[in-house]
């Protein structure tokens, strides 16, 4: 079945908004051929499992429904579990985030009375809950049906397996008579059939067939990260494999131009493609990359649609894709033409149930893995540069430099003192003295077999101090002891309620007390009010720049303006090489700060 875009649907100016804000630029199959239906008042039976789109295939219709100046119950949605009835309620709350009125409440056991009371009774539309507490509440009175306008049964089969058969037809037995009715299953054993036959007389059948991932070529792996470390982990995984050609998928467009802007801070050749980027440029692009003009593609589903590339390296989901096959679609990308592949998918809290969802619909075969520590990024490193040299040695591919070398001898240095050397200045320091490894466990050399285009080297990564050693997030899953390693704290370490909250993150820098010797304070058009953060200052500086982030002092962020203090030699590159880049979808104008703006609250 063919996709159709949203604004073909017939759908409300509010509804279009809120598909636009989160992302969505293409309804999947079941979408397309389910929402139509719905909004034309049909009964709908539809077969398809987890993993396909379907929640916002009823989601949509069911914003549309409400009526927001009638403060009762009009769509009720039954769940078979209270995560799954969690994770409705939030699409539809983003669904109907500019249909002022709207409100949507998640009942289930587990969670307080108290609170769904009062859901209940401030006027919630639409019920999103599991068969026994939705009966529950029908029969203590604070849930009424009498202005049903659509009931959803998500996941039919499995309700029935709970053994929720007389709840359901209890609650459809209570709902008006001419509600409108919607069933999903992924199967149809003989109790869904008769429960259809008996409660919709005349329903249109949508059967969406699951399809099995197809990429035998591609090494599928999942990792669980909070998203605000996603980048960091992005950018290990690209170093320690040494990545040099693939796609990096975002569901918005938002995203991919965040992400964009952030990568080519850190020094990697990144170029975007969304739902609004021109014709033109979207040609310049597609065909620079094919050429290898630039490292990685950063784009949304629509836009990287008709990529014909055959020889990806990777393909990175840094946003969890929208169903199935659209992962497949995704990871299908690499692998081609006879070569292996690699596939990464990022996931961040819930989301992990959407993918086990979509690896059971879709027969994924997906392994998990944890975040490389900084140690094993660093050895990649250091392997790879130690390849190549051996390489150039055995080969003989070199002019050798003996007299010169001799000369050094001469004066005293020791032979490995003198590669040392060489491998420092290569490394892109120069003559300036090494920085010994901080606590947080940065790398002091990082040389890499072929360095990447000017600003590769990372900006510092926010590290919380070592010295309050905290839970590992990633463990959770597999329930194993995390590796105690510090340098791992930047993405694995947060605070558990028994415990106190780690320190202030390293490139907290302390208020302004006043202009410190040598340095001049620069103006930054950003604030509290773009959620700046001094990590985001002092990275974009050494990464744009390529300048060591001691160039940055102290600095004070106000409500729509931030004044840093910088080296002063340094102050004239810094407002030339930051004019125009963007932080926080907003483009920087740094200039010398005056007194009025030093003085300024």
């Amino acid at each position: 079945m063919e996709k159709r875009k949203f604004a073909e649907l017939g759908l409300s100016a509010d509804v279009l908004r809120a598909v636009d804000k989160m992302g969505f630029e293409e309804a999947s199959p079941i979408q397309t051929a389910v929402i139509p239906l719905l909004l034309a008042g049909k009964d709908v039976v539809g077969q398809s499992a987890t993993g396909s789109g379907k929640t916002a295939a009823f989601g949509v219709p069911a914003v549309e429904k409400v009526d927001p100046k009638k403060k009762v119950v009009q769509v009720l949605i039954l769940c078979p579990t209270r995560e799954l009835a969690v994770q409705v309620a939030e699409e539809i709350a983003k669904l109907a985030f500019f249909k002022t009125g709207v409100r949507e409440v998640p009942i289930f056991g587990g969670q307080s009375y108290e609170r769904q009371f009062r859901a209940l009774d401030a006027g919630a539309q639409i019920v999103i809950g599991t068969p026994g507490r939705v009966m529950d509440h029908m029969e203590r009175g604070t849930l009424r049906l009498d202005s049903l306008k659509m009931v959803i049964l998500d996941e039919c089969d499995r309700m029935l397996d709970m053994g929720f058969r007389d709840d359901i037809e209890k609650i459809l037995s209570q709902a008006p008579a001419t509600r409108q009715s919607l069933f999903f299953s992924a199967t149809m054993p003989p109790a869904i059939q008769a429960m259809i036959n008996r409660f919709l007389p005349n329903p249109e059948w949508v059967k969406i067939a699951a399809q099995a991932q197809n990429a035998p070529k591609v090494d599928q792996v999942y990792i669980e990260v909070d998203r605000r470390f996603k980048i960091d982990v992005l950018t290990r995984l690209i170093d320690l494999h040494d990545f040099r050609y693939g796609i990096i998928f975002c569901s918005t467009k938002i995203m991919v131009d965040e992400l964009d802007e952030h990568l080519h801070a850190r020094g990697y050749a990144t170029d975007r493609l969304h739902g609004d980027i021109t014709q033109a440029q979207r040609t310049r692009v597609m065909d620079k990359f094919k050429r290898r003009g630039f490292e990685f593609l950063v784009a949304t589903d629509v836009a990287a649609r008709g990529l014909d590339v055959d020889d990806l390296e990777v393909v990175f989901n840094f946003d969890l894709p929208n169903d199935a096959e659209d992962y497949t679609h995704r990871v299908g990308r690499t692998g081609r033409a006879g070569r292996e592949g690699k596939a990464f998918t990022f996931v961040s809290g819930r989301e992990i149930y959407g993918l086990q969802n979509m690896i059971r619909y879709a027969k994924l075969k997906i392994r998990r893995e944890n975040v490389p520590s900084l140690d094993q990024v660093e050895e990649a490193r250091e392997n790879v540069f130690f390849d190549k040299v051996r390489g150039v040695l055995d080969a003989g591919t070199y002019v050798k430099q003996d007299r010169f070398i001799d000369r050094l001898i001469e004066q005293g240095y020791a032979s490995t003192d003198i590669v040392s050397a060489l491998l420092h200045m290569m490394n892109g320091s120069g003559d300036k003295p090494e920085t010994k490894p901080s606590s947080a466990g940065t790398p002091a050399v990082q040389a890499k077999a072929t360095p990447r285009p000017a600003a590769h080297t990372p900006a510092p990564a926010y590290v919380p101090e070592p010295a309050q050693p905290v839970p590992v997030a990633f463990a959770k899953v597999a329930n194993k002891p995390a590796p105690a390693a510090r340098e791992q704290a930047a993405f694995e370490n947060e605070a558990s309620p028994a415990q106190p909250r780690p320190s202030k993150q390293k490139f907290q820098r302390p208020a302004r007390t006043g202009r410190e010797p040598g340095m001049t304070t620069l103006f930054f058009n950003v604030g509290r009010k773009q959620l700046i953060t001094p990590a985001d200052i002092v990275g974009k500086v050494a990464g744009v720049t390529r300048l060591p982030a001691n160039v940055v002092g102290a600095m004070d962020i106000h409500q729509r303006h931030t004044l840093v203090d910088v080296a002063s030699e340094h102050a004239p590159l810094i407002v030339e090489k930051l004019k125009g880049i963007r932080v926080k979808n907003i483009a920087l104008e740094p200039a010398l700060a005056t007194d009025a703006d030093r003085a300024a609250e």
